[in-house]
């Protein structure tokens, strides 16, 4: 694989379309949390300051249509404050407004268009919305992780219109490529994954990509107990799959085959019940009448001793419910584990993400992925339709 970087890319005069990920939660049209637009910033500033005009766009939240409470509005006045520079709103995606408001912007200035969502040209990726949106730009730069899995109009259409001689990866993009390229392709040994989760379904695929590659797997969440039945061990409650039991099986054969380790819970935090607050430790099977939450004490001290002994790390999913206190403890632990280790450390998006950056630890990864969904299709081995559309 092979792309260029923004600041690669000639755009001295040039109208740069910049695909960002500037979803960001509002609360009565204002902004609660701001790190996505701060993070897409040195991108559009490397624009700016060699000369190009930056035609930024993005998606925000799940409109269906045009939706006021969803403008791009409070994102661009927020984008000017951390810019220390206008950065004009324009009130639609293709079309001649934006035509005409995107002709008259000044050299070396910033631009957002309106919430591309708001058409639905964009997730179908629509030929002639595409073909709108391009013509809007000369050049154009992915820097939205979060949506390189999605074969939409502003991630793989415009790219291709344009040509990948004209297209680059920003910095942030280009931050993740580099740490899952460490992981998964030259790795230090020994390569140790963490994986949790509700679902095993959703994490199936990357198993089966990762015992190729990694030396043991962890896992936790209610994932472990559809592999601990799939073992023939007692679950009580707890949420299994039964549908992926034989899939399981499979996989742990494969593993043995291989000699890759896979490390399931040992003992357990338990409940009667999801919502209750009072956790029991359970040693072992866990009987009827109680389903596991959370991995118990002696299996956060066997996760934290392989972390601890690892050359390259990467998380992604917690190992319980970790948003009750209750049962957090397990979550906790390896987000500390992780946060300790001498290992190159990769934590993914989505819950995971959350939870080291909840717990005061995300500073102390070398690497926090701002997509979820896009960092388990980069594990399972899937080539990402937006990486794809750069790559020259």
């Amino acid at each position: 694989m092979s792309w260029r970087t923004v600041d690669q890319l000639a755009v001295e005069g040039r109208r740069v379309l910049i695909r960002l990920d500037l979803n960001v939660p509002l609360s009565e049209g204002r902004i609660t949390d701001d790190l996505r637009i701060r993070a897409a910033l040195p991108t559009v500033v490397s624009v700016v300051e060699r000369g190009g005009t930056a035609i930024c766009m993005s998606h925000l939240g799940r409109p269906k249509g045009v939706d006021d409470a969803l403008r791009m509005t409070p994102v661009a006045a927020r984008m000017a404050d951390l810019l220390d520079r206008q950065v004009r709103a324009i009130p639609a995606v293709v079309g001649d407004v934006a035509t005409k408001m995107v002709a008259e912007l000044p050299t070396a200035s910033v631009g957002l268009l309106d919430n591309l969502r708001f058409d639905p040209g964009e997730k179908a990726n629509d030929p002639d919305f595409a073909r709108q949106l391009a013509a809007l730009g000369d050049a154009y730069v992915n820097d939205a992780f979060g949506t390189a899995h999605r074969a939409h109009a502003s991630v793989v259409g415009v790219p291709m219109l344009l040509g990948s001689e004209h297209c680059a990866a920003g910095f942030l993009l280009g931050k993740e490529l580099q740490a899952f390229g460490r992981v998964l392709e030259d790795p230090a040994r020994p390569l140790l994954a963490i994986l949790g989760g509700a679902k095993v379904s959703d994490k199936l695929a990357v198993v089966r990509n990762l015992l190729a590659r990694v030396d043991g797997i962890l896992v936790g969440g209610a994932m472990a107990y559809t592999f601990l039945a799939a073992r023939g061990d007692g679950v009580g409650a707890s949420r299994v799959e039964q549908d992926f039991l034989t899939e399981c099986r499979e996989v742990l054969a494969d593993a043995e085959r291989r000699g890759v380790e896979i490390l399931l819970p040992v003992d357990h935090r338990c409940a009667p019940a999801f919502d209750s607050d009072a956790a029991t430790v359970l040693t072992g099977a866990i009987p009827d009448g109680q389903m596991g939450l959370d991995i118990g004490p002696d299996t956060e001290g066997q996760y934290r001793d392989r972390i601890a002994s690892a050359g390259t790390v990467v998380w992604n999913g917690p190992m319980g419910v970790f948003e009750r206190e209750a049962y957090a403890s397990g979550t906790r632990a390896v987000a500390q584990a992780v946060a300790d280790a001498g290992a190159y450390t990769v934590v993914g998006g989505g819950d995971s993400a959350a939870a080291i950056k909840a717990f005061g630890l995300a500073d102390r990864v070398d690497h926090v992925s701002t997509g979820g969904g896009a960092s388990l299709e980069l594990l399972e081995g899937k080539r990402l339709p937006g990486i794809a559309a750069l790559e020259r």
